[in-house]
């Protein structure tokens, strides 16, 4: 591991810990040459799917877009970077556990909309106004009164996305 600081690759492990999801080891590390500490994370690499893109390319999954749309959403709420990173961990987790070799990135954007629905209103309608492309007030006013719906206790359908045109 390559120090942060002066670029050395001599530095030894302080302190390991799992942490509280179990599915990371943290490492404290001290470099041998400028004698400063850095933390390290270290997890199983997994196999997450390829994503089919709406124009017909196929990527690799990114864990870095899903992260930027989340805290993008969550920009200047009350929503801790640690949140957002264990909400990137269970959508990692749901397209693991589906098994598949490729996904539409529909799923990832309905995943992303169902955490933030659970996470936050206003990143939820923020990530929604941008993912779904409201072409107009009128659906974003649907959308704002469909959450309110929910948030007072009503049980209802969620809304359906706007037609595209091809």
């Amino acid at each position: 591991m390559k120090c942060p600081y002066c670029q050395d690759l001599d530095n030894r492990v302080i302190d390991s810990r799992l942490t509280q999801d179990g599915h990371t080891i943290r490492r404290r590390r001290v470099c041998e040459r400028c004698d400063r500490r850095f933390t390290t994370y270290e997890r199983v690499e997994e196999m997450l799917p390829m994503v089919a893109k709406k124009d017909g390319r196929r990527e690799m999954y990114d864990r870095q877009k899903v992260l930027a749309g989340l805290t993008k959403a969550c920009e200047k709420r009350p929503v801790g970077i640690d949140t957002i990173d264990r909400t990137a961990d269970r959508i990692e987790q749901s397209l693991q556990e589906r098994g598949e070799k490729e996904v539409p990135s529909s799923v990832i954007g309905e995943a992303i909309m169902r955490e933030l629905h659970k996470l936050d209103p206003v990143a939820y309608v923020r990530f929604a106004s941008v993912y779904r492309e409201f072409k107009d007030a009128s659906e974003f006013m649907r959308e704002l009164q469909q959450l309110i719906k929910e948030r007072s206790g009503v049980k209802v359908a969620p809304a359906k996305p706007a037609k595209r045109k091809p």
